[in-house]
């Protein structure tokens, strides 16, 4: 593929990235890139004094290694709080810039100022406190995209509390298994909210999760659409009564560099869902290096990313955007919902300036056409951001040639929840091809090893990190050795992110997607033994495997495969019984194109299913390599017959 975006003029005189070199005296992005991963000390500390990240007390040391690479610790010494940073100092200071701007599926708009979100992220922490929650307590925030999310996380993170982020789309037992992990006693929800017209009852939802979970002790309802809702008057407190009477100010706690601000739950592989463990200095510094260099976000900007508060990207762009005093827009509802044109609606009107947005989502407007693009003005657009998922080329290209005009670079980030962060990125500063993810991410020291674990060049291989990020996870809650074998088990002092890579001939990054069992539903990680768990709870099925098939609009879907008990025949209404107990465990999102009915399930001699032959099978490869250490290999002709 050949290059398709040069930057110029503006791109790089006004760049925060091109400031930040000519303050180091450095001449090249690559210089940068290489300065920033051989001396990572270095370039952490010049970032976070270049970001303006202020401290109640000054750290000791950048980095401290003392207990291995693995439990790496960050400004060591250090005091400081996110909520300052994103909120407090802003409040004082600027406090009538617009800091977040909200739209309804009906339309409706809500503009809320640096002071009036300090005011709020006071009253509301105070309110925690007043409920008996204290440092190191888990609160759950299970809603959708409103204004009372940025609230809620920064007033968490203003009294030391843990903010525990769930995709408000996930099913009350995927809700439950979180919030009982981290035995959060407090549970914030909304009444309702607007999906394609019909009203969703997210509050008879959060009530099904927070019965199953007896740490919860409180559930606090945002009023969204004034439904009438189950009520406990033991357990359900309205937010607007619980904030009527709290003052307006609130002490921030001076927290260490590495108290813990959000666990980010990851699906895995196997068993339960990974709870990763974040601090207050890592996701600030990392995201607001993220934003400021590689999507070059400053005060005037409106950032606008479609995403979840449960995903990765809601916390870091709420996070980075607000450490630089610019404006986020939250959206509620559908992309595409009353129109297809709604996305493009919302940028004229409002005057996004920096869009970011899944493959799965552009995948999805294309097939729309190009008709509803027409006609409406985004000059006002000068970034494009993406995450989730390996792009392909058709529909970069539609984003950036219909959607940019040819003149917006596509900052294409990979990352994931365990980092909150990126470890390639573009940046305005470089020259892109169609669907590259760009280069090591400043201050990432990453690679692309082959099964031997040596680097290579213009082949395949398996995305690595050599050194820690600040924002890199603490370990996952209460499992530190699943942390170690998920991550550092298969090379020495080597992060292995189960990521396959390739560098091209020029130099330009590309993943290709996952190493590993890992699904990807429209960029949203799954582990097949939460869906398998699913399907096991339904009284037919006595076996269950899950993997996901390549599908072109949203990345991955869901097949399953289903072992009935005895005496249970196979059927369509069985088979659509199973779809829905996925989803109605899971959230609609992960509801399987296909289950299938098998007799038996390929197992090693340990009876582990092998999900990565099942899938290849599935696939229709015939060369599986080496089968000795399967009980059944006649299996997998069965799954083949099954197409």
């Amino acid at each position: 593929m050949s290059i398709v975006w040069k930057p110029t003029g503006e791109y790089v005189d006004n760049s925060n990235m091109k400031r930040f070199m000519q303050k180091h005296n450095i001449g090249t992005v690559d210089d940068l890139i290489k300065r920033s991963t051989e001396d990572i000390e270095w370039f952490w500390e010049a970032a976070a004094k270049d970001l303006n990240i202020e401290w109640f007390e000054p750290y000791d040391r950048i980095l401290d290694t003392s207990r291995g690479v693995e439990w790496a610790r960050w400004f060591v010494g250090g005091k400081l709080n996110i909520a300052y940073n994103c909120v407090d100092r802003h409040a004082k200071t600027k406090g009538d810039k617009t800091a977040v701007i909200w739209q309804g599926e009906d339309g409706q708009v809500k503009r809320v100022s640096y002071k009036a979100l300090g005011e709020e992220v006071n009253r509301f922490a105070n309110a925690l406190k007043s409920l008996g929650v204290r440092k190191g307590d888990a609160v759950g925030l299970y809603m959708p995209m409103c204004p009372e999310v940025p609230v809620s996380m920064f007033g968490a993170f203003k009294i030391g509390a843990i903010c525990v982020p769930i995709f408000s789309g996930f099913g009350a037992q995927a809700v439950a298994s979180r919030l009982n992990d981290v035995e959060a006693k407090t549970l914030v929800t909304v009444d309702g909210a607007l999906r394609k017209g019909k009203r969703l009852q997210v509050k008879k939802e959060a009530d099904a999760s927070a019965d199953l979970v007896r740490s919860v002790e409180r559930v606090i309802v945002c009023k969204r659409l004034g439904l009438e809702i189950p009520w406990s008057s033991a357990r359900d407190v309205w937010w607007d009564d619980l904030l009527k009477h709290q003052p307006r100010a609130c002490r921030t706690e001076q927290l260490n560099s590495e108290d813990v601000s959000l666990i980010l739950y990851s699906s895995g592989t196997t068993g339960k869902p990974k709870g990763t463990v974040h601090t207050h200095a890592g996701p600030l510094v990392e995201c607001a290096k993220d934003v400021a260099y590689h999507f070059d976000t400053k005060e005037n900007d409106l950032f606008f990313w479609v995403t979840d508060i449960g995903w990765m990207m809601g916390p870091w762009m709420l996070i980075g955007v607000a450490s630089l005093a610019g404006t986020v827009l939250l959206f509620e509802g559908a992309f595409d919902y009353p129109a297809p044109d709604r996305l493009w609606r919302i940028i004229e009107d409002l005057k996004v300036t920096i869009f970011g947005i899944s493959p799965t989502v552009i995948r999805l407007l294309m097939r729309y056409g190009d008709q509803y693009l027409k006609g409406h003005d985004l000059s006002s657009l000068r970034i494009l951001g993406s995450t989730g998922e390996p792009w392909d080329p058709e529909s970069w290209t539609w984003f950036f040639e219909k959607v940019g005009r040819s003149r917006c670079p596509i900052i294409n980030i990979t990352g994931g929840t365990e980092l909150i962060a990126p470890h390639l990125s573009p940046s305005p500063l470089s020259p892109l091809k169609p669907c590259t993810v760009g280069a090591p991410g400043l201050g990432m020291d990453v690679d692309v090893f082959n099964e031997e674990g040596k680097p290579v060049r213009g082949e395949v291989g398996y995305l690595v990190m050599k050194k820690p990020c600040p924002s890199m996870t603490k370990g996952f809650w209460k499992d530190p050795q699943r942390y170690i074998e998920t991550y550092w088990s298969r090379w020495p002092k080597i992060w292995y992110h189960a990521d396959w890579a390739v560098i091209d001939n020029d130099g330009f990054w590309f993943v290709l997607g996952r190493a590993d069992d890992t699904i990807k539903v429209s960029g949203r990680r799954i582990g097949p033994a939460e869906v398998e768990s699913a399907l096991l709870e339904h009284p037919s099925v006595s076996e269950a495997a899950a993997v996901g098939a390549p599908d072109e609009v949203k990345g991955e879907e869901l097949i399953c495969f289903a072992v009935l008990k005895p005496g249970i025949e196979p059927s369509d209404s069985v088979r659509e019984a199973l779809k829905d107990q996925v989803a109605n465990t899971m959230g609609k999102t992960f509801r399987p194109k296909e289950v299938r009915f098998v007799k038996q399930l390929p197992k090693t001699r340990s009876g582990k299913v092998v999900r990565k032959l099942i899938r290849s099978r599935l696939l229709g490869k015939t060369d599986l390599g080496d089968l000795s250490t399967l009980e059944n290999p006649e299996a997998l002709d069965e799954i083949a017959r099954t197409q």
